[in-house]
């Protein structure tokens, strides 16, 4: 496993299927989408479903082997 990768966000939430985006662990939405209903993406280590999942700093989200730490842009 890599070490934890800081992903900081503008404003106060994020939505999962983008921070994915954001952090370039996927290409595009629709592997968002297909990562997060295939059960591989858990936030604060739980697994989550929902692409709509809003996250915010402070919360820490893996998916296959990366872990993203969500940070507030300074």
């Amino acid at each position: 496993m890599s070490a934890p990768l800081d992903v900081p966000i503008r404003d106060e939430t994020i939505r999962l299927g983008q921070l994915l985006k954001l952090a370039g662990v996927v290409d595009d939405g629709a592997m968002a989408r297909e990562a997060i209903e295939r059960g591989v993406v858990a936030v604060n280590g739980e697994v989550d479903t929902r692409r709509g999942r809003q996250v915010r700093p402070g919360d820490v989200v893996t998916f296959e082997g990366e872990t993203l730490h969500i940070t507030a842009e300074p």
